[in-house]
């Protein structure tokens, strides 16, 4: 049922400089999926490895999970699945504010995502929502520029690793509040909270940076 399958999970590896032209390949491939049961739905586990045509060098690898909300009970395997990471107890070493624009869903049309939930209101009620939500990539995006700005003194070259899972959906419009706890060198954990209803959009966030 496409209208209740939701971006759950995803992780961004950089393997260097992204490279500013040339003909990138990705290579997609599913790893896993795993039947939930019927009430509960089923994960699909997904990788998709880039790299560049011209020399072969590897440039990123992208994982991701789908959850498909009504598409369990299928009969597949119930399991394992991985862990994600767990944030500490204490508060946060640092917080970021960032507002969304209310047409910042309208943008990715631009880009070639046609998906209704994010821009017809009868869509989006009819997957539950009270009104179309934002990108869950848009949410990681904001998360991404919290940790340049403040991990990464705005330096792309140093943000290496990024894993993270998508908790709760945002509305555009909405603030977004990144916290981030540093976790040793070169590391650290991070989630974003919707400030205007205290819910969490993105949890068990997990960054590698490289050092000055």
């Amino acid at each position: 049922d496409w209208k209740r399958i939701l971006h759950g999970e995803q992780g961004i590896e950089l393997h260097g400089a992204l490279p500013t032209e040339g003909t990138i390949i990705g290579q997609a491939a599913v790893l896993d999926v795993v039947d939930k049961g019927p009430d509960k739905g089923a994960f699909i586990f997904m990788e998709n490895r880039l790299t560049d045509k011209a020399t072969g060098r590897p440039i990123a690898t992208l994982t991701s999970t789908a959850v498909c909300r009504g598409d369990g009970g299928f009969g597949g395997k119930a399991g394992p699945v991985p862990q994600p990471h767990a944030l500490p107890s204490r508060a946060a070493d640092l917080t970021w504010d960032f507002q969304t624009q209310k047409q910042a869903a309208l943008i990715y049309r631009l880009s070639g995502d046609d998906n209704p939930l994010h821009v017809d209101p009868d869509i989006a009620r009819s997957a539950g929502f009270s009104e179309p939500i934002l990108h869950g990539l848009c949410t990681l995006g904001i998360a991404g520029h919290g940790l340049l700005r403040n991990v990464c003194d705005y330096d792309p070259a140093r943000l290496r690793k990024m894993n993270l899972r998508f908790s709760s959906p945002v509305f555009p419009g909405e603030t977004i509040r990144t916290e981030i706890w540093r976790e040793g060198a070169g590391v650290c954990g991070f989630r974003c909270v919707v400030v205007e209803r205290g819910v969490v959009a993105i949890s068990n966030g997990y960054a590698e940076f490289s050092q000055m």
